[in-house]
């Protein structure tokens, strides 16, 4: 037992990491970057408050159990921005590695539980993953827009960069999030170009 719980709070001390782990996103009062923590939390609210927001097929303790852990591979292989430049293939690779570390600190039995979880987040494969996915990218928008255009302005980041590389996935698991989105990023981009 003793060896069990051992474990246990080792792989809970290691996911502390995650309050060092920086990302691009600021806070939506612009005041400093978010960190992971953060972001893994946020997200989690953001699926009890819309969780409206889903499909019929959509469970959100289990989306809830996703955004909660699809982060914590960043404590080794870092925060990729979505508009940063970097290898994607490259970034999986060292994704797995994170994971096969971190879930490995914990007992067998509840890695066994909960590496499927977030395997299920990265595939994006079943409803509930893809909604994850679809608040995930959704988040940081909202943010931007709240914080006058965060990364967005970091990153020079068009109108046509956000469809492209945020619109469609939000898309494919909460169309309703994305047409208000891209309703609320049209005329941010708008007033931009008027001043």
């Amino acid at each position: 037992m003793t060896e069990r719980l051992e474990q246990q709070i080792a792989f809970l001390n290691e996911a502390d990491k995650l309050k060092s782990v920086s990302r691009a996103t600021r806070l939506c009062d612009g005041s400093r970057f978010e960190n992971t923590a953060e972001h893994s939390w946020h997200l989690t609210l953001y699926a009890l408050v819309l969780s409206d927001q889903a499909g019929p097929d959509v469970d959100i303790g289990h989306v809830i159990k996703m955004l909660i852990l699809h982060d914590l591979v960043e404590i080794d292989a870092g925060d990729n921005p979505i508009f940063g430049t970097f290898d994607g293939t490259e970034v999986e690779a060292q994704e797995k590695v994170a994971a096969d570390r971190i879930f490995g600190l914990l007992p067998r039995d509840i890695a066994e539980r909960l590496r499927p979880v977030w395997e299920e987040f990265e595939a994006a494969q079943t409803p509930s993953a893809r909604f994850a996915k679809s608040l995930d990218r959704f988040q940081p928008p909202m943010q931007n827009l709240a914080s006058g255009g965060g990364s967005w302005t970091d990153y020079n980041v068009t109108e046509q960069m956000i469809d492209e590389r945020v619109g469609r996935k939000i898309n494919i698991g909460a169309p309703a999030l994305w047409t208000f989105a891209r309703a609320k990023i049209r005329a941010f981009f708008a007033a931009r170009r008027n001043t």
